[in-house]
């Protein structure tokens, strides 16, 4: 296995993994993101997106340019990711109401059809994934998960960051990632 791991932000869509990137990456960690997915009403810092990610099951090989670096991987492509490395996942966890209304309110944004679940079904179906993929991932050994609470990093945006560089190592601006929290983008309540 390469020596540093592949840090990785996942979670949910909509629960703060693009925060979480933009806190790592102004700590001192490279992403590893391509600009495609820009910055618009729905995430005004933008997404720190990268395309490959969506194709984990076919092509492996930016993994390993990954090592050291940060990288967001939606929770259902986790399983995806190869037992040949070592991986440090922040992993994001959000009112799933929230979640709801913020895609609900992205969809509409953005006129694309979707949400045609009721929101008690997609409740549903969100709380079920979250338990496989969070059993999924306590049974990897080369898997070590901090989860941190969408709430708690609006709440105390420094004590997480203290949290998230302690995981992390040791070595991260913990002032320059709290700074990156912007209470005025907390926009789906509960």
């Amino acid at each position: 296995m390469p020596h540093a791991p592949v840090i990785v932000v996942s979670g949910l869509p909509r629960s703060g993994t693009s925060m979480v990137m933009q806190m790592i990456v102004a700590g001192g960690v490279q992403a590893v993101t391509d600009g495609q997915r820009g910055a618009d009403a729905d995430n005004p810092r933008g997404y720190f997106e990268f395309e490959r990610v969506k194709q984990l099951r076919t092509d492996k090989a930016w993994l390993d340019d990954a090592a050291g670096k940060v990288v967001k991987v939606i929770h259902m492509l986790l399983p995806e990711l190869p037992d040949d490395r070592a991986y440090r996942v922040v992993f994001l966890d959000r009112d799933l109401r929230e979640v709801v209304q913020s895609q609900t309110t992205m969809l509409a944004r953005s006129a694309k059809a979707g949400g045609q679940l009721p929101p008690e079904r997609l409740l549903a179906i969100y709380q079920a994934q979250l338990a496989t993929v969070h059993a999924w991932l306590a049974s990897r050994p080369n898997f070590v998960v901090l989860v941190i609470r969408h709430a708690d990093l609006l709440q105390a945006p420094l004590e997480q960051a203290q949290k998230v560089n302690a995981f992390l190592g040791g070595a991260l601006d913990e002032s320059a990632m709290a700074a990156v929290v912007d209470r005025s983008l907390y926009r789906n309540r509960a």
